[in-house]
């Protein structure tokens, strides 16, 4: 069951991102490995292999949550890149964004929107 809730997460993590999956293995691999195979097999086999929400919908409700804690910039350039990955576009970003200025202040918006900033202009230099 373990390998299945695992095998599952990767594939997830391969819809969202191809590069995500290795990404975390070489973070995570090394130093804590048991880490890695729980953000793997919980978080993108357990719960966003759910049916329920589609991966857009979860990536949209992802990054208002990382937006609104302030203080995962990291991961939320992670999920603003896999967001763009399934579908959201990046005016629904900017409205995201703009939306956890209500709940969370105005610094976590301002944050989301500099994160947002830096991934749309790595996106642009990608696609030349």
């Amino acid at each position: 069951m373990a390998a299945d809730r695992y095998e599952r997460g990767l594939e997830v993590l391969r819809e969202l991102d191809p590069a995500m999956a290795e990404q975390l293995q070489d973070k995570l691999g090394d130093l804590a490995p048991d880490l890695e195979k729980m953000v793997v097999a919980f978080g993108f086999g357990d719960v966003y292999g759910r049916p329920g929400l589609g991966l857009r919908e979860r990536e949209i409700a992802t990054v208002a949550a990382l937006t609104a804690l302030g203080t995962a910039e990291r991961q939320l350039r992670v999920h603003l890149r896999a967001a763009l990955n399934v579908g959201v576009t990046r005016e629904e970003l900017v409205e995201v964004v703009i939306q956890m200025a209500v709940y969370a202040g105005f610094p976590a918006a301002l944050n989301g929107i500099s994160a947002i900033r830096q991934v749309f202009a790595e996106a642009d230099a990608a696609a030349g």
